[in-house]
């Protein structure tokens, strides 16, 4: 199992980015995935997740309105599109999997991508 981030970078407060994470060596539509952050000095947190099977989603109440997870089954690769971002939602991104549902992903990940760094200005 392999997962690559991708699309971070710096964009003004209010702004948009789409992360993408490639995946390799599962079908993203028979596991969970989800998608992370860690700030500076913050705890890692869990923005966002898509089961498998049913494709149900997940989100933190931070990004609740703002964040849309998704998936491309053709290109196994998911993605989050981040609109109106804050300079709160700074953080390194992080996309993971676990067997199991989204409750398994949030807590118990597998396996992570290397992280796509997010930073928004004021």
């Amino acid at each position: 199992v392999q997962l690559q981030a991708s699309g971070g970078g710096l964009v003004q407060a209010g702004g948009s980015l789409r992360l993408s994470c490639a995946a390799s060596g599962f079908s993203l539509d028979s596991y969970a995935i989800g998608w992370f952050r860690q700030a500076p000095g913050k705890e890692r947190e869990g923005v966002s997740c898509i089961s498998g099977l049913s494709g149900s989603t997940f989100y933190a109440d931070s990004v609740k309105g703002r964040f849309t997870i998704s998936r491309d089954n053709a290109k196994n690769t998911l993605y989050l599109q981040m609109n109106n971002l804050k300079p709160e939602d700074t953080a390194v991104y992080y996309c993971a999997t676990a067997e199991g549902g989204c409750h398994r992903v949030l807590y118990e990940a597998d396996y992570w991508g290397q992280g796509t760094q997010v930073t928004v200005s004021s």
